[in-house]
């Protein structure tokens, strides 16, 4: 502890988006002594940019290590083992040693290997990016070994986050990221990936105007605007994520065959056991007895388009009628591997991640638009050259992750990242917004349930 005070002496070393946004928030949240270090041939840089914050850089994680009681290895999931290698056994007699990585299994073996026995570990995971607000997020504490005091700690060190606190196991943490976040990656992944190669902005075309179809535009283009490395980690070392990109690939391909042949009655019992095996609606009633949609009405949606207008309910009615290939396989694939991502809601639920979710939902709650879905897959031919790409799609993000190879991961995702690279800022202020409007409508609907 600091010799001057009662309080543990910080350390996170790292200086990506994530390490910055942790190091400059404890030290707006009160924190006196915190340090911290990046790759050393960035140490005098670091210097000039940290200049007057009251942040103290090092140069190198020797040093952090030395000096800190509680320390945050803030690394990609793909650099953990090399980098608690290098600077693991330097750890100070006593300390606290978390990661925040995204994907655990990897961090969990790092720790066990380097890491003297005389140091704790209770790790973290902030389930957002570094330019949401941390205050009513999920942050994921992970007690591996040491007291029940030093769970304590690390409690009162992101007292000032005012994030919720949710209590996970490793193996429980990969779990649950995996069944909130890897189907619907791989889905929005390969809707980008076909528009590119279909080389057209969805936004631009007649078939991509309103409701649902916004929230499909504003979240691959979300996913896109991001860094590659944050959606390559749960992908690629995430235990459970590998056989559900594997299955989401092999979901679309069942589905666009029973499409293509014709096969109605096959496809809609498909379908509807799908929508009640993950749902629990049956055939015959409408979803969401008993809880509000995540998603808003069309006419809201259409506020966030890209094309800068809202389509109206008489454009909607022009449009051609969507298969909605991506969604019918995203719940298919969930319903194959007995995954049901609303349970994981409550611990996962930021407002990215129920966004995701929330567009399966927002087709599947309705028996109309589901039916519509159906017919057009069977009948419509506007929609067919889209969903051959994306079936192609599918099926390279499918094998690229079976390679686990990052390299190909980031050239895959980089390419089609800058086809849509103009137009990143844009969507990114409308996302926020359209965010917001979920999170003040469900915010709405919980106050009058209270209130009943």
């Amino acid at each position: 502890m600091s010799s001057s005070t009662s309080e543990p002496v910080i350390g996170i070393i790292g200086m990506g988006d994530m390490g910055r946004m942790y190091a400059r928030r404890l030290k707006a949240g009160g924190h006196k002594t915190i340090y911290v270090c990046d790759k050393p041939d960035r140490f005098e840089e670091l210097k000039k940019e940290l200049e007057g914050t009251g942040i103290t850089p090092l140069r190198d994680g020797h040093a952090v290590s030395r000096l800190s009681d509680f320390i945050v290895y803030s690394v990609e999931s793909s650099a953990i083992w090399p980098v608690v290698k290098e600077y693991g056994p330097s750890t100070k007699v006593g300390a606290t040693v978390a990661g925040q990585t995204s994907v655990k299994a990897p961090e969990k073996e790092a720790f066990e290997a380097w890491l003297p026995e005389d140091v704790d570990v209770v790790s973290v995971h902030s389930l957002h990016g570094p330019s949401v607000t941390t205050e009513g997020q999920p942050l994921i504490i992970i007690h591996h070994r040491g007291p029940e005091s030093k769970v304590r700690m690390v409690e009162d060190i992101f007292r000032s986050f005012k994030s919720r606190y949710v209590y996970l196991s490793y193996e429980e943490h990969d779990s649950v990221t995996a069944n909130t976040q890897a189907v619907t990656h791989a889905a929005f992944l390969s809707m980008g990936t076909a528009w590119h190669n279909s080389n057209a902005f969805p936004w631009e075309t007649a078939r991509y105007v309103s409701g649902i179809e916004v929230v499909k535009v504003n979240i691959t283009l979300r996913i896109y605007a991001a860094k590659w490395h944050v959606y390559a980690g749960l992908a690629l070392l995430n235990p459970s994520a590998k056989e559900q990109v594997e299955q989401y690939a092999q979901s679309v391909t069942a589905l666009f065959k029973l499409m293509v042949e014709g096969r109605e009655a096959d496809l809609a019992e498909r379908v509807w056991k799908a929508r009640e095996g993950v749902f629990g609606w049956k055939r015959d009633e409408d979803g969401g007895e008993g809880r509000a949609p995540i998603l808003l009405s069309e006419d809201v949606l259409d506020q966030f388009s890209l094309r800068g207008t809202g389509a109206g309910a008489e454009q909607r009615e022009r449009a051609s009628p969507n298969s909605h290939l991506s969604l019918l396989a995203m719940v298919d694939c969930w319903n194959a591997l007995g995954i049901r991502p609303f349970e994981h809601l409550d611990v996962a639920g930021t407002p990215v991640f129920m966004l995701w979710i929330g567009v399966a939902e927002y087709l599947f709650r309705s028996r109309a638009l589901v039916s519509a879905a159906i017919a057009a897959a069977i009948s419509d031919r506007v929609h067919r050259p889209d969903d051959t790409e994306f079936v192609v799609a599918s099926r390279q993000w499918s094998e690229c992750v079976s390679f686990g190879n990052f390299d190909l991961y980031q050239r895959r995702f980089e390419r089609t990242s800058s086809y849509f690279a103009e137009r990143f800022e844009e969507a990114n202020k409308l996302g926020s917004r359209m965010i917001k409007a979920i999170q003040e409508a469900q915010a709405a609907n919980t106050e009058a349930a209270d209130g009943r």
